[in-house]
């Protein structure tokens, strides 16, 4: 039986002036048709812009086909009798947590959907507390979520529909603000559901790892449903997911990029431990010490000057209360001009409120923090001045957005900075194009954006006051893989042309390991590692126990060491750099 079944659905936003008056159509969902069996964990892929998020919103009722029809457990989701029930039925967890986090504490939160459903106090508490357990936040039951961390607030979200245990839980890039493990953790909790319970699962996501295990994969593109079969089928047509600006498992590119190299492999392959069976069966290994990986040059910044520097920084939040945490303790830290930085860490650990301490956001509690040699925690110092020269992205764009169209915003900064309305266009416009805005979308309103668009405009608001500092947090959250690589690409190379400071804050070990030079990796509250990070990564075992993980192609390489007497100087963090040590070491036929 299916308990979602879509029949030539389609579905428009229009788009209107101030008088009402229509401005222009898009057509969101265009003639789809699908169907996804009971008990079924089904993964749906697309480019931002895609359709995905407006296919989930269908999924309970949020939004009702313009055409065509959508069945959900049997019901009409165009019956408005049937609301709730269809609500109860598909449980949806959204790509922001602020937008379903509502209770003043954190199991109050979890409780409201159960007793909504007049599900009995016994059973509700015991749901409580096995929904918690499941997404690690047993010991933050009684805090506020105001308090948490967006990858914190994300599980309390998670944990809430998972309490409700609904017959489908909607999953809308529900890990893009976690950790490696937490996302695995979560994951697993997701899964363990589906495989226990039979509840069907559909997961939107751009992490393809996160589906590798799905039983169906529908790939989305302009509204249309472009593909759909199992994860091994879809994932060996890579260059035809690439067309739709997506990509596929690390491994699966790696075992990819081996097959171009002359190693016979089988296509769609999708865990580290397949790909290295495969290619022992080659028996063609050679041992002993392998060629040195060439990586990035490393360059030399001893002698630039420092450009951020802190010094004993303790910071807590709600000092002398009974909920003061302490979210910093006895950071000491120097970033010099021209540096590429990444900052990783478990959710919660403190990276956030570090890098706003950097342009003056926050003070510290105690401790001094320096830009360019001066302290900005003293009185006279001009802290709006210093926001322009350390540009920062939030986690969540839409914290940011305020004009009513995308090149008034973008325009703000510049026009603060005290440039003319001619010079503020001027830079708009080049940062826009800087991180490949479509321009017919210049004067439509930020707020009717995807999630990623609007990522994209916030960097550009950023980019457009041409600070001195770039500071990202989670700039990459809800960017497809394409855009994923657009923007890290086009923030390598404002780095690497204007040799501009570039501070990362990431979950995305693959990223960091491709773009920074060093790597700060934080644990609460405190640095724990701080170095180049190939070595960084070295320490897999020890990073996975603080909530972290090495990248996937790292771990291949580690085990073909173990299991083959593979020697290599330095363990590959990418793609290329392991395609290139296991093709110098297979042997000729």
């Amino acid at each position: 039986m299916d308990i979602v079944t879509a029949r030539n659905l389609v579905f428009e936003y229009i788009r209107r002036d101030d008088d009402g008056n229509v401005e222009g159509i898009e057509k969101a969902l265009d003639d789809v048709s699908l169907d996804i069996p009971e008990g079924s964990f089904v993964g749906i892929l697309g480019a931002n812009g895609s359709g995905k998020s407006t296919f989930a919103k269908h999924l309970n009722a949020l939004l009702v086909p313009g055409d065509g029809t959508l069945w959900v457990d049997g019901m009409d989701t165009n019956d408005n009798d049937l609301l709730l029930k269809i609500r109860q039925t598909a449980g949806m967890v959204f790509q922001n947590p602020d937008n379903q986090i509502i209770a003043t504490m954190v199991e109050e939160d979890v409780a409201f959907g159960p007793e909504n459903m007049g599900v009995p106090r016994e059973e509700m508490e015991e749901r409580v507390e096995k929904s918690l357990s499941a997404v690690h936040m047993k010991d933050f039951r009684e805090a506020s979520p105001n308090r948490l961390s967006g990858g914190q607030k994300q599980r309390v979200a998670i944990a809430g529909v998972l309490a409700m245990e609904p017959k489908c839980i909607v999953l809308d890039e529900p890990t893009a603000m976690l950790d490696p493990i937490g996302r695995r953790e979560v994951l697993s909790a997701v899964r363990e559901l589906n495989e226990k319970k039979g509840i069907t699962v559909i997961l939107i996501t751009h992490y393809m790892e996160e589906v590798t295990k799905a039983d169906i994969l529908f790939v989305m593109q302009k509204g249309k449903l472009v593909m759909q079969g199992p994860p091994r089928e879809i994932f060996s047509r890579v260059e035809e997911l690439e067309r739709y600006g997506l990509t596929v498992p690390q491994v699966t590119a790696l075992s990819y990029a081996l097959r171009k190299g002359g190693i016979r492999l089988p296509e769609g392959i999708l865990t580290r431990e397949e790909l290295v069976e495969e290619l022992l069966k080659t028996g063609r290994l050679g041992l002993g010490m392998a060629p040195s990986v060439r990586k990035r040059e490393a360059v030399n910044r001893k002698d630039a000057p420092f450009c951020i520097n802190f010094q004993n920084v303790e910071y807590r939040y709600q000092p002398g209360t009974e909920m003061e945490v302490v979210a910093l303790e006895n950071v000491n830290l120097s970033i010099r001009e021209g540096e590429f930085v990444a900052i990783i860490g478990h959710t919660g650990s403190g990276k956030s409120t570090l890098i706003q301490l950097m342009n003056g956001l926050n003070k510290p509690t105690s401790g001094e923090v320096y830009y360019q040699g001066v302290d900005i925690s003293s009185k006279d110092y001009d802290r709006r001045t210093l926001r322009t020269k350390v540009g920062l992205v939030f986690q969540y764009p839409e914290y940011q957005l305020f004009e009513s169209t995308v090149f008034k915003d973008v325009c703000f900064g510049p026009k603060n900075q005290g440039l003319d309305e001619k010079s503020a266009g001027r830079r708009a416009i080049a940062a826009l194009q800087a991180v490949k805005f479509p321009e017919e979308h210049y004067y439509d309103s930020p707020f009717e954006l995807s999630g990623g668009q609007k990522r994209r405009v916030a960097i550009a608001g950023v980019l457009a006051m041409e600070p001195e500092v770039l500071i990202l947090d989670e700039p990459t959250a809800g960017l497809d893989p394409k855009g994923r690589e657009e923007i890290l690409s086009m923030v390598a190379e404002l780095h690497e042309k204007k040799n501009q400071t570039v501070i990362l804050v990431s979950h995305s070990m693959e990223d960091v390991a491709r773009y920074a030079e060093r790597l700060i990796v934080m644990m609460d509250g405190g640095i724990l590692y701080d170095d180049v990070p190939g070595e960084v990564f070295k320490m897999a075992d020890e990073l996975e126990q603080h909530g972290l993980s090495a990248p996937e192609v790292t771990y291949v390489c580690r085990a073909l060491s173990e299991s083959s007497g593979l020697v290599l100087p330095e363990l590959p963090t990418t793609v290329e750099e392991a395609a290139q040590a296991i093709l110098e070491r297979i042997r000729p036929c």
